[in-house]
């Protein structure tokens, strides 16, 4: 029997080999509390893709033997794609264009996604951002679990599950990698990390590492371009595992959109990207009157900028041999935003366009300096999003016992959001003037007669997270037994302020002009509603500010036992809340909604010997107070509604299998069975949506996959997946359904380590290499059309990775 190890316990996918000598986890905390006794029988082996499991509830993971077969720099989501429950859409074949997550029938924002344990979702709204994630090469594991949380995870939305990913550490010896790939599309990346290995009288190591990448967008004219560059120093103190480290990240992406199709444009083969054609402005002249083109196709109009990055902390120190406290600061600054165009008529005559008389009603506002407001004008009004957000998570653990251990743990984490969408002035060429319009400086802003700022939006707020947790876990019957009891109890509160007026959840209008109360109105908070001049009979709620609190305990637990040599079966229980998202509750409509709160049990079993690994499991989920969200990019309508309790019940397998040691197999399954509960309200009003008995939106109800690698050669090895993704509704209707698809992706490696270059080797990637057609990332609707985002074409590319 191998000794203890601080190893997080595992689970699956590709190719995948456990470091048996680290510890891989989501915060310092749990990696510390989570130690895996290895035996012989069930160690850190990986016999086709699956890793030996011992935790007592549903989690899959790959390494960095994985990932790095996939396309070099691709996102950390797209890594994950085989694992059972997890279907991620990538909008490119290279990662740096964006996604879209579904855990088990739960949407991204449903899912909290971790970096060491520190939160990455959007702060207000919990949205992923799969490009902006760290590189590929630099992440040593992907812990996936499966409808719950760590106990100490620190979030207020994961009713899905959590997704965390671990920076690798420093190595101990110099080196470094320096690695070029080119494409299909142009794709040209370069990569390179430098480890200074231990060095000066305490054994400080550190890496540092640059990447930038550049791709066309597949169906159209326009640029993916993301550069990267992150760090890592290491200090361990003492020969006990005492540690302190300091890891940083920052990301810039400069994105032109992929234009997305309905249904009907993809089968009838209609759908065009955007345009080069449609980018030209009129020279502005003064005393005649210019029109601007505004046919939603000019590349150069849509655009998806972003500027993120990200400081965190870890320690670990022991005050006694069997007392450990750690601790995991955190600071992360996001500024983004998804592009948008708005045509003005200088004389505000039209409906909406009355925002530039700032606080009169009437006149005008020349918006393109030719002296005259005879012209309509296109200008760029992005939502951009502006955060700040602080943060630590810290644990206090006892050993009472060789095979026990109790935590307490606590979290602080505090988000300071600020959503503005200030105007400001195209360039001749169509491009923005700056990509976040007038906010802070960045560019020019449009100032009105009454010396405001011309905009679409206009809020602050602060999201802070008290959450404590408490934690055991401990082994009984000669290890035969695992029991993890726990309880988290977050206390979440928003304080939200809107300077605008807020027509549902994203339509504001910001304006100085009288309103006039509706008689007998009231948005559900003694609020009186609003009608504003030239905006008819459009009924807003008023410029306010209020703060929301959400709080609970949330148990979870879970047992498992070993039988025989190689089986064992496990059962688990977790509650997890989501609450409402920032957007949702500025929303009139929507006054004062409940979180969120998911309760999740399964039931598993594991087969674990030398050639074969598999585990299966059966899971149920009742969701309650359900928040759908959806936008009409067609009509730039977006709204939420509560589709109260849904019922989701599912099956998940994968089984791993090494016959020889050149050739592994591995296959995953999996079923999703969601259904509504109710009818909810549709958008207009008293109309009601006939959704009782229907399923989820972009869930596929089977979903599989299947990996093949087989060594040819000590030099050479090649690989095959295929991932398979049932049909899946745009509406909560069920009366529109995008036709299922199997993407099929090779990869070919040759080692050049033969020839003393150790680390050193050529890889080649195709994917979709079938050239399948299909819909990957879905915007989606309570009823009606959704459009979906085209899937890419078959794209190769290869990698020169030489080691030092």
């Amino acid at each position: 029997m191998i000794s203890k190890k601080l190893l997080a316990s595992t689970a699956l996918v590709g190719c995948l080999a456990a470091a048996a000598s680290g510890a891989h986890a989501q915060s310092t905390g749990t990696e510390v509390l989570e130690q895996v006794v290895i035996t012989a029988s069930t160690g850190q082996r990986t016999q086709g893709a699956i890793m030996a499991q011992t935790v007592t509830k549903s989690r899959s993971s790959i390494d960095q033997d994985f990932i790095s077969r996939q396309t070099p720099g691709a996102t950390v989501l797209e890594t994950v794609n085989l694992l059972p429950g997890v279907n991620f859409t990538n909008n490119d074949a290279y990662g740096s264009a964006g996604g879209d997550l579904t855990l088990r029938g739960f949407d991204s924002q449903r899912v909290a996604l971790l970096q060491d344990g520190i939160p990455l979702n959007d702060s207000g709204n919990y949205a992923i951002y799969p490009n902006q994630q760290m590189d590929s090469e630099l992440i040593s594991r992907v812990d996936v679990n499966l409808g719950t949380t760590d106990v100490d995870s620190p979030t207020a939305a994961a009713a899905g599950g959590t997704i965390n990913y671990t920076t690798r550490k420093p190595k101990e010896e110099f080196g470094g990698v320096v690695q070029a790939q080119i494409g299909d599309g142009n794709f040209r990346r370069f990569f390179a990390v430098v480890d200074t290995g231990k060095v000066g009288p305490f054994g400080t190591s550190a890496w540092f590492s640059y990447a930038d990448s550049i791709n066309d967008v597949f169906n159209g004219p326009g640029k993916i371009h993301k550069k990267q560059y992150n760090g890592r120093i290491y200090q361990p103190i003492g020969d006990n595992g005492d540690f302190i480290s300091l890891i940083a990240n920052y990301n810039k992406n400069r994105n032109n959109f992929i234009n997305r199709m309905s249904l009907a444009a993809f089968q009838q083969g209609t759908g065009v990207g955007y345009s080069r054609s449609n980018c030209a402005r009129p020279t502005p002249q003064g005393g005649t009157a210019q029109v601007d083109f505004n046919a939603n196709t000019c590349y150069l109009n849509n655009v998806n900028p972003s500027n993120t990055g990200n400081l965190r902390g870890q320690s670990l120190f022991h005050i006694t041999d069997n007392v450990i406290i750690t601790a995991d600061p955190y600071f992360q600054y996001t500024i983004a935003n998804g592009g948008g165009r708005t045509l003005f008529n200088e004389n505000g005559a039209a409906t909406g366009a009355g925002l530039i008389r700032g606080a009169a009603l009437t006149g005008g506002q020349d918006l393109n300096g030719d002296g005259d407001t005879l012209d309509t004008v296109l200008l760029y009004s992005p939502n951009t999003t502006n955060t700040r957000r602080y943060g630590v998570t810290s644990s206090l653990i006892w050993k009472f016992s060789e095979d026990h251990s109790i935590r307490a743990a606590y979290t602080w984490d505090e988000a300071h959001h600020r959503q503005t969408g200030e105007y400001t002035n195209f360039n001749a060429d169509g491009s923005p003037s700056n990509f976040f319009g007038g906010k802070d400086g960045y560019g020019k802003s449009i100032k009105l007669s009454d010396g405001s700022i011309l905009r679409r939006r206009d809020r602050v707020s602060v999201a802070t997270l008290n959450q404590f947790s408490a934690e055991y876990r401990g082994r009984f019957m000669e290890d035969k037994i695992l029991v993890n009891l726990g309880v988290r109890a977050p206390f979440f509160k928003r304080e939200l302020n809107n300077f605008c007026y807020q027509a549902d959840t994203f339509n504001a209008y910001c304006t100085n002009q009288p309103a006039t109360p509706v008689v007998g109105s009231d948005d559900g908070n003694g609020q009186t509603l609003v009608t504003l001049p030239g905006q008819g009979s459009t009924q807003y709620g008023r410029p306010r500010e209020f703060t929301r609190k959400y709080d609970k305990i949330l148990p979870n637990a879970g047992v498992s036992y070993k039988f025989g040599e190689h089986q064992s079966v496990y059962v688990s229980y977790a509650e997890t809340l989501s609450a409402p998202r920032t957007d949702d509750l500025y929303d009139r409509k929507m006054t004062n909604p409940k979180p969120e709160i998911a309760q999740s049990y399964d039931i598993g079993y594991r087969y674990q010997s030398g050639k074969v690994l598999a585990a299966a499991s059966f899971w149920y989920n009742q969701f309650s107070n359900r928040i759908e969200r959806a936008f009409n990019e067609q009509d730039n309508i977006a709204f939420s509604v509560n589709v109260g309790d849904v019922k989701l019940k599912g099956f998940d397998a994968q089984v791993g299998f090494k016959p020889e040691e050149y050739l592994s197999f591995y296959a995953s399954f999996s079923y999703v069975d969601s259904e509504l509960q109710e009818n909810i309200p549709g958008t207009s009003l008293g109309s009601v949506l006939q959704t009782k008995g229907k399923e989820l939106y972009e869930t596929p109800k089977y979903q599989g996959a299947v990996r093949v690698t087989y060594d040819i050669t000590e030099a050479l090895s090649v690989g095959a997946q295929v991932k398979y993704v049932g049909e899946r509704w745009t509406n909560l209707t069920n009366t529109e359904k995008v036709p299922h698809y199997a993407l099929l992706d090779v990869d070919a490696r040759y080692s050049l380590a033969q020839f003393g270059m150790e680390g050193t080797y050529v890889q080649i990637n195709v994917k979709n290499l079938a050239n399948e057609k299909y819909l990957g990332d879905l915007a989606v609707n309570p009823s009606g059309t959704g459009l979906g985002q085209p899937g890419y074409p078959r794209t190769a590319s290869i990698t020169l990775r030489a080691a030092f």
